[in-house]
């Protein structure tokens, strides 16, 4: 039987066994009764609570925790923008969603650095349902609490600091073409990774998701962008709390780039050409959340990689439970990239997880970070922890064997400032 608490605050708790405990935040409360109605049928999963207001939202965050909070935008008193910031601040487990109407781009732009998902009115039942599940599901790919929290509370990514001198010096210039702004942010594993979780949210209303770098900035425009990185300050230089023998970010970018490029060329199908081309760059995000975040932890594993040799990946699995391609997914996963950007990410180490009829994106990424890992090892005389041999049982069950020799033959096309570096 549901049962409701009133006033400011309201619950509405559904059937027994472990539930979602989701709070709805507005300062209308014809909004939440709205609320309440269409998502009646979830009340079977999720515990849901009704806030009227900011306030009376943090009333109800500090009596029980929550594992999604959705919020309006403009409200009087606390808006949505200061709620989020402090749910990420005090209870940075929390997933935190923004369901707004129109607004003004100075007022909404003030939730780009706290806000996972943005949805927009009218929202329905759907949209919310599958927002808020799919976030919840995602804990799954993470059994570390710490880390989850830790991924949980980011609301950018940092970038190489010359990129970002170059992007910062670039939107400051009244010339600075749109190709020219995207082709810097290509460069730039974070910066690819915001633009794509704000071109892809609801605030900015396109009907599809959109995978291209290129048309994601053009859509967004300058302005915006501008906003974004002079204003907001979304971006950021990296700076990881200590030094970490083994790892350059320098490298991972360049990794990154290769990976993309690789992947570009493999055969997957034509709708799945950008989709492979961005999950090529974003792959490894996950090892730039742990070098800033986790810095010591990682570095610890770097050096157990080096001494062994072997992938540092296999050093994550066996100390966590989990690698840097998990880590990277999930973040990627709570800000709402399409599913098959987040699951080639998730799997790019181990791509036989699931079932595959044809050569797909998960596939290609695979094949395309191993060949980039062999090309660097050839040329850098790093120990060959990467050759291809070792990966034979995976690269044939994907039916990527048979193709290396026609991949390695049409590297040549790739630019030699990327193998070289």
């Amino acid at each position: 039987m549901n049962s409701f608490t009133h006033g400011p605050g309201e619950m509405f708790q559904g059937g027994k066994g472990t539930m979602r405990r989701i709070l709805l935040v507005d300062d209308d409360p014809k909004i939440l009764e709205g609320l309440r109605r269409v998502l009646r049928p979830q009340c079977h999963d999720w515990e849901m609570a009704f806030a009227q207001g900011g306030e009376a939202a943090l009333a109800l965050m500090e009596a029980s925790p929550f594992d999604v909070v959705a919020s309006d935008l403009r409200m009087p008193g606390m808006d949505g923008a200061a709620l989020l910031c402090h749910a990420r601040e005090h209870y940075p487990q929390m997933v935190r969603i923004v369901i707004s109407g129109q607004a003004e781009l100075s007022t909404a732009l003030r939730v780009v650095p706290v806000a996972h998902q943005f949805l927009t009115k009218p929202c329905n039942a759907e949209m919310l349902r599958v927002a808020v599940e799919r976030a919840c599901h995602l804990k799954a790919l993470l059994s570390d609490d710490s880390i989850r929290h830790t991924v949980t509370a980011l609301g950018d990514l940092p970038s190489l600091p010359r990129t970002y001198q170059a992007l910062t010096q670039a939107l400051a210039d009244p010339d600075a073409s749109i190709q020219k702004v995207a082709k810097i942010i290509e460069q730039d594993v974070g910066i690819s990774a915001k633009v794509l979780q704000l071109v892809n949210s609801a605030f900015f209303g396109i009907a599809h998701s959109m995978t291209n770098i290129q048309s994601a900035v053009s859509y967004l425009g300058i302005n915006t962008l501008k906003s974004l990185v002079l204003s907001v300050e979304i971006f950021r230089a990296f700076k990881p709390q200590r030094e970490l023998p083994g790892f350059s970010l320098e490298k991972l970018q360049v990794h990154a780039q290769l990976t993309a490029q690789i992947a570009a060329r493999l055969p997957v199908p034509r709708h799945l050409a950008d989709i492979a081309m961005v999950a090529g760059m974003l792959h490894d995000v996950g090892k730039l959340i742990m070098a800033w975040k986790r810095s010591e932890q990682f570095g610890k594993m770097l050096v157990e990689a080096q001494e062994t040799p072997c992938p540092v990946y296999k050093v994550e699995e066996r100390e966590m439970g989990f690698s840097h391609a998990e880590v990277g997914a999930y973040l990627l996963g709570l800000w709402g990239l399409p599913y098959t950007i987040v699951e080639a990410v998730a799997l790019h180490h181990g791509p036989n997880r699931v079932p595959h009829q044809k050569f797909d994106a998960v596939s290609a990424i695979f094949t395309a970070n191993l060949l980039a890992h062999e090309m660097e090892e050839s040329s850098g005389g790093n120990p060959k922890v990467y050759s291809l041999g070792n990966f034979q049982e995976e690269l044939a069950t994907l039916g990527a064997w048979e193709m290396i020799p026609e991949c390695r033959a049409m590297m040549e096309e790739i630019p030699a400032m990327l193998i070289e570096a």
